[in-house]
């Protein structure tokens, strides 16, 4: 239990109605939740209004209302507080009932279009290796030291972020890694965390359904940085020419990284393999698992990360060269033909082409390259026909298929990728509705020595049809199919 002035702290309030005495029993912005004696945060959505739902939630007993507009008529013996902002609201109140656990320990953000969760994810992985208790909040899931739990978003809701870091704490955990997204900033999700550190990846096409600009898009992943505190580190990649407008204003220890600029962290790729790349970090050589130019700028985040964060230099280099792929990046497999195929998340534009770009860079040029794409559907619309002309482009044969539908039609998604299929190419791709039978179509064509990317949905375990979730694994259905037609 908690008394409503203390969880009220730095909340920007506007007005109060009643007594900031009470006790609280717990937060709430979902009315259906709500017990007695709870808050209720009333929050404006996209698809719903909290504010309609203020009367239901006092009858199931809450006694602290948070809104940005206060009701009509007021419910004696409920206290009701205006604020300005309801997520900004969210994020304090959150922090403020579980004592700010951010607070207690070494968090570090990562955000960008491209290569949050791998570079989150070996953090993890590598300061686990180094012998710490770490926690990772990302896309694929969150981890309090050993214990993994199920990730619903980039970037959780307020409450579920401060939940799990109160429970990292208490389990001992000193640090903690989380992809911060873009939604999750705008929302004010991350507002009342403290931050140890943040990581600028890139910047390309992504989420323009929800930012409308690219330039808002941009400044909203600034906005990260403008408000790291001068305890802090703001890392940013040198050869993204958004890296240097991230570090404009903010009053964080400014570092850079780059394989093309000169910057405080720089690398040189002087192999590229399937196997790993063997890179020249600084003044120094080191070899590590992971795959592709893109990777090389992860590795170099990553290193630059642990030495901010007081590891020494050789055991970083040493602890980089255990790393192993994050679950559904470039994660490949040969079959007994000799047959490789490749999973991988990439599902912006600026991936696709990295991820493709890569299989160039390490392919023979003997091997015929099929890559199986599709785009999401209730998002961005514009970035399909560039990812179709990508696909098309760099392909032998790319094969148009379903990836999460949603609610839009699965065909409308096709139609608009085809369109922005070159005439050259066109000869080169087939759509395939069925997401299976077109990575079957793939296994079919698919001869001894050959390539297959599956592009789009990576460590996804279903797939999302008019608001089903389905059981789908591309690397699974993958393994089966080539098995299957012995190949």
């Amino acid at each position: 239990m908690k008394i409503a002035k203390d969880i009220l702290y730095k909340v920007p309030i506007e007005a109060v109605h009643g007594s900031t005495s009470i006790t609280i029993n717990k937060i709430e912005f979902d009315s259906r939740k709500i017990e007695l004696n709870d808050v209720f945060v009333a929050i404006k959505g996209v698809l719903s209004d909290g504010h309609l739902f203020i009367e239901k939630a006092i009858s199931l007993g809450a006694k602290l209302i948070i809104c940005e507009t206060f009701p009509a008529v007021f419910t004696e013996g409920v206290t009701y507080v205006k604020v300005i902002s309801s997520n900004a609201a969210l994020a304090h109140l959150a922090a403020n009932y579980y004592d700010n656990p951010s607070s207690k320990l070494k968090l570090v953000g990562v955000t960008g279009t491209n290569g949050k969760t791998t570079i989150a994810s070996l953090l993890y992985q590598l300061f686990k290796r180094a012998g710490y208790k770490v926690g990772l909040l990302s896309t694929v899931k969150i981890v309090v030291d050993e214990t993994i739990y199920g990730a619903t978003h980039t970037t959780p809701d307020s409450l579920t972020i401060n939940h799990y870091l109160n429970e990292m704490v208490e389990t001992g955990c000193e640090f903690c890694f989380m992809e911060v997204s873009s939604h999750g900033i705008h929302q004010k999700r991350t507002e009342a965390l403290c931050f140890e550190g943040g990581v600028f990846t890139n910047l390309s096409h992504d989420h323009l359904d929800y930012h409308k600009t690219f330039a808002e898009y941009r400044d909203v992943k600034k906005e990260f940085f403008d408000h790291l505190p001068k305890t802090a580190f703001a890392l940013t990649n040198a050869d993204d020419k958004n890296g240097a407008i991230m570090l404009q204003n903010t009053h964080a220890r400014k570092k850079t990284y780059a394989l093309k600029s000169y910057a405080d962290f720089r690398a040189q790729i002087l192999e590229n393999q399937l196997s790993g790349l063997l890179l020249k970090i600084n003044n120094d050589e080191v070899w590590v698992k992971l795959i592709g130019s893109f990777n090389a700028y992860n590795v170099l985040a990553i290193y630059g990360v642990a030495l901010e964060l007081g590891l020494e230099n050789v055991e970083a280099l040493r602890l980089l060269s255990e790393l192993e792929s994050v679950s559904g990046r470039f994660q490949y497999f040969i079959s007994d033909t000799k047959i490789t195929t490749i999973i991988d998340y990439a599902h912006t534009p600026d991936a696709l082409e990295n991820v493709l770009k890569t299989i160039e860079d390490i392919r023979t040029k003997n091997e015929q390259l099929i890559t199986v794409v599709g785009c999401g559907g209730d998002r961005d619309k514009t970035k399909r026909p560039i990812m179709a002309n990508i696909a098309s482009s760099l392909s032998n044969t790319a094969i148009f298929t379903s990836d999460n539908p949603r609610t839009e039609d699965p065909q409308t998604i096709i139609d608009e990728m085809e369109a922005g299929v070159e005439g050259q190419n066109f000869k080169k791709t087939v759509s395939i509705l069925d997401r299976k039978q077109a990575i079957k179509t793939a296994c079919q064509l698919a001869k001894p020595g050959d390539i297959i990317l599956i592009a789009g949905k990576g460590h996804e375990t279903y797939q999302e049809i008019n608001g089903v979730h389905q059981d789908f694994d591309d690397l699974k259905i993958a393994k089966e199919l080539i098995q299957q037609l012995g190949k």
